[in-house]
């Protein structure tokens, strides 16, 4: 293993190393002074950094497309074999950067604004299982190995969702989340079963396995499912707004830079797979214009600052899903990188940000133009108002998926349910053993 190769195990594992041993001295009944955990999530992120600078000077040295480091098998069984290899090639390097850099951003910012939160320590702890997963599925060599950073990703999610514990809505909210990611992860695993079954192997460290026609259309929808869920593209923008309820360092990691386009950088993983299925193709772009269309009319009617962030997030991250969906695989990259950046530092500043407007307010001496207008003049008086009320319940998705999905799926349970019982006692019935005489006495009947 050259130095490149452990800088990268490095990158990836720091944040995990860190989580573990902050896990095992909270266990042990230490917990660590909040200007500890500071400096310690600090250092871990900067070193990162200067790994990832390091891997980035030996491949523009040497040339070479990658960085790969193979720890062997997990486990085998029998022809599958869980392969751990990690990679840093061009498309994964600029999310690791990302990764690092804002995590880190993150982590100094929080220091001072969950002060003497009673959740300090757990937050931090989330934080840095948060970006071991995210690193793990970026840095991934095959999808087996995304699967298990793409579900950190999704639990650490569910968890500062409902990191205000002591209240009801922040834990219902959780919970909703993690239905959604649940059911369409369903997607991520299925494809991820059906890419080794037609191809043999899931590992993309020598290049993505090669499928075509019906074949490549049914994988690419598949993980579309999946990249969907995640990234809180149509019909599974309900959950957005209610992932609003964690702290607000969470929300601009998760909804403004990182978790919201892990989903977008599935995508991109299998985008030579994508452009080979017009199908698949026009499916991306739809979703990526409806949820544009979508997030734009719902941030206009939302009335609270992190809500309205959340949804212009979505607008951005539909436009980078017709990207892919059309081929503009670079554009796709700079867009994320660059929206993640800026919506970041927005949401970081979303407290002041009522207050900045008072203040323009105020200097210009008058109020100010509202954007947009020009669009809703196109429309009559009544549809605006319909509109507006279209919008201002979130385009109904959550309404559809309850009446449509869960409630149908619910009733189908129940009558499973009832048959499991009547058949569980007929078969007990069945299987009676027959009554002795003093049993049959006992009980005031023949035997």
């Amino acid at each position: 293993m050259d130095y490149s190769q452990a800088l990268l195990a490095f990158v990836v594992l720091a944040p995990g190393l860190v989580f573990g041993l902050l896990s095992l001295l909270w266990m042990l009944g230490w917990v660590p002074a909040e200007r500890v955990v500071s400096r310690i999530t600090g250092s871990a992120f900067s070193g990162s950094i200067l790994a990832l600078a390091a891997i980035l000077w030996k491949l523009a040295v040497t040339r070479a497309p990658a960085v790969t480091v193979a720890f062997g098998n997990w486990f085998t069984v029998h022809d599958y074999r869980f392969p751990l290899v990690l990679m840093a090639d061009r498309l994964s390097l600029p999310f690791l950067g990302m990764t690092v850099v804002l995590a880190g951003l993150i982590g100094q910012f929080s220091a001072t604004y969950l002060h003497r939160e009673p959740g300090f320590l757990r937050f931090f702890l989330l934080l840095h299982l948060f970006a071991f997963g995210s690193l793990l599925a970026f840095a991934a060599g095959s999808f087996d190995l995304l699967v298990a950073g793409w579900e950190m990703v999704g639990i650490t999610s569910v968890l500062l969702i409902a990191f205000f514990q002591q209240r009801t809505a922040p834990v219902e909210n959780a919970l909703r989340v993690f239905a959604v990611y649940r059911a369409c992860d369903i997607g991520l695993l299925v494809g991820v079963f059906a890419i080794y079954n037609w191809a043999g192997t899931a590992s993309f460290a020598g290049g993505l396995p090669t499928l075509t026609g019906s074949r490549a259309s049914t994988l690419c929808l598949l993980l579309l499912l999946a990249a969907a869920g995640k990234a809180a593209q149509v019909p599974f923008s309900g959950w957005l707004p209610r992932a609003m309820e964690g702290p607000t360092p969470s929300s601009a990691i998760f909804y403004g830079a990182i978790s919201i386009h892990a989903g977008a950088y599935l995508l991109l993983r299998v985008q030579p797979m994508l452009a080979q299925s017009s199908l698949a193709s026009a499916m991306v772009i739809a979703i990526g214009v409806a949820t544009a269309i979508h997030g734009t009319m719902s941030g206009r009617a939302s009335a609270d600052a992190k809500t309205s962030l959340a949804y212009a997030s979505l607008t951005q991250v539909g436009v980078v899903f017709v990207e892919i969906g059309i081929g503009w695989k670079s554009i796709a990259l700079v867009h994320i990188l660059g929206h993640a950046t800026v919506r970041t530092l927005q949401f970081l500043r979303a407290p002041s940000m009522l207050h900045d407007y008072h203040a323009m307010h105020s200097a210009i001496g008058g109020e100010l133009s509202p954007t947009g207008r020009h669009l809703e003049d196109l429309f009559s008086e009544r549809m605006q108002l319909w509109l507006y009320r279209w919008s201002l319940d979130r385009g109904h998705l959550d309404t559809i998926l309850d009446r449509f999905v869960i409630y149908p799926l619910m009733r189908l349970s129940r009558i499973f349910t009832r048959l499991d019982g009547v058949g569980l006692d007929r078969f007990a019935g069945l299987r009676e053993a027959p009554l002795s005489g003093r049993q049959a006495a006992d009980r005031g009947g023949p035997g």
